[in-house]
Parts: C-alpha cells; structure tokens; sequence
C-alpha cells in the first residue's frame, strides 16, 4: 500500500532520487529518465482520456484506464532494477499477461480499421490527436528502455520492452480508430507542398 502523508522530503534537493530498492542515483541517470518518460506518457494518456467523447468512445476508455494503471506497473518494475540480489519484497514486474492483453486489444481495435495506403498525420479528433502525442512520448520512453537494457550492469524484463514497443502501436491504433468514428484520418501527401 502506498501511503503520502507528507510531498516534499527535501531529499532530492541535492540531486538525487531514491530507487524502490533504497539505492539512491543522480536524477539524471538513463534509469531516472526512463521510468520518467514512462510517467510522461501515462500523463499524456490522460489528457486524451479527457478528450474522449463519452458515450461515443466508451469501449476505449476502460483499455486507456487498464494502460494507465499498467504504465504505473512497468515505473515499479523500471524503479527496481535486479541487481542480482535478494529483495526483502517480491518486485512489481510487467508479465506477459499484459503484453497479451495488449495485443488482443490492438487486434479488436483494429478489426474494425480499413487498411493504411499512406501514413496519417497526427491529426482529426482532439482525443485521435493527443493519442499520437502519447505515441511519441511511448516511443522516446522505448528508446530510452532500450538504452537502459544495453548498459552492463542494468537489466530491464523482457516483458517490459515488449509492453513499451506494443504500446505505441496500440496508441497509434486507437487514434486511427476514433477518427474512424468521426473526422477521419488525415493522411499525408509525399510532397505535397513543394
């Protein structure tokens, strides 16, 4: 159970941050910004949840609510890396349950999509919108994961790089499928204004 009494403990004034292991790190580190820009991403979920136009988008709102909570899954499992040594608890990890889950959402969503011929751009619906934003925010948050799992002495799960990948493909998805139900996809014209 996660109890905040009290916001501020002036213990990162000198910049650092304390890990879920107690091990503390300059907030600077490629751990830190990593499960940052996972945090990122959950806020910009958020913001096209807001968007959403209830009831006409209902079906989506509970897979970006279940994202959001898996986004605060995968900052615990990032916040405690497995530095070979026994914990006193057993460490929140992303499994491969969500990843699945993920997936089967992708797939629903987009059985009801016509095929791409061209790329879209970030465009239509202000919800369709904000989703591609969150898609980019995934994505710089997957490189920075990857970065992470490349250092020697770091380790990141194997079902959390494939959760971060299949993330965005369901982020761009689900835009795709809002602006099925309303302006559309805005396509992009190679050059179209030369």
């Amino acid at each position: 159970m996660v109890v905040l009494n009290k916001i501020y403990t002036r213990t990162g004034d000198d910049g650092t941050t304390a890990l879920s292991t107690g091990e503390r790190l300059p907030k600077s580190h490629l751990r830190i910004e990593a499960y940052g820009t996972v945090d990122e991403t959950n806020a910009t979920i958020g913001v096209a949840r807001a968007h959403l136009s209830l009831p006409h988008h209902a079906e989506l709102d509970p897979m970006l609510e279940s994202i959001q909570n898996d986004l605060f899954d995968l900052g615990a499992d990032l916040c405690t890396p497995d530095r070979g040594e026994p914990l006193p608890y057993e460490p929140l990890r992303i499994v491969s349950s969500q990843v699945e889950r993920l997936e089967k959402q992708i797939d629903t969503l987009n059985a009801e999509l016509s095929p791409l011929r061209s790329f879209v751009l970030p465009a239509g619906h202000p919800a369709a919108a904000a989703l591609h934003v969150s898609r980019t925010v995934c994505r710089r948050a997957e490189r920075l994961v990857v970065q992470l799992a490349s250092l020697d002495g770091e380790t990141v799960g194997d079902p959390a790089l494939r959760y971060i990948n299949r993330l965005s493909d369901f982020l761009f998805v689900a835009s795709r499928w809002i602006n099925a139900r309303g302006p559309g996809d805005v396509l992009w014209t190679p050059g179209a204004n030369r």
